[in-house]
């Protein structure tokens, strides 16, 4: 098993060499630093939508909520989301799954209670 995990690993080092991508983990600590921050920042972006999720679905308040501009910002997201997978960028992916849910939750409550 390990050989085959060291000729994966070989076979997506050649694959960033061909790309000319970056290496990773890269060997620049700063960007090191970013790449790890980048998932945290992913999770707390759609966090803070919490607060208008919560009055548009648990006070049933969503005026001055736009559904058009929620319901676009869903649109949006179903684009990162199919680049993301089309890239293979788990953190494109992830924070669009989220933003995804979190945009819709607004945008059906607008639509319901606006």
């Amino acid at each position: 098993m390990k050989s085959h995990t060291e000729g994966l690993h070989h076979f997506h080092t050649r694959k960033r060499i061909h790309q000319k991508h970056e290496p990773y983990p890269h060997p620049n600590k700063w960007k090191r630093l970013m790449d790890q921050l980048i998932y945290i920042i992913g999770i707390i972006g759609p966090i803070m939508t919490i607060p208008q999720v919560a009055e548009v679905w648990i006070n049933k308040n969503a005026s001055g909520v736009s559904p058009i501009t929620w319901s676009s910002y869903v649109i949006v997201n179903v684009f990162w989301i199919v680049y993301g997978i089309m890239h293979k960028e788990k953190p494109i992916i992830m924070t669009s799954i989220a933003w995804f849910v979190m945009n819709s939750l607004v945008a059906i409550g607008a639509i319901l209670y606006g």
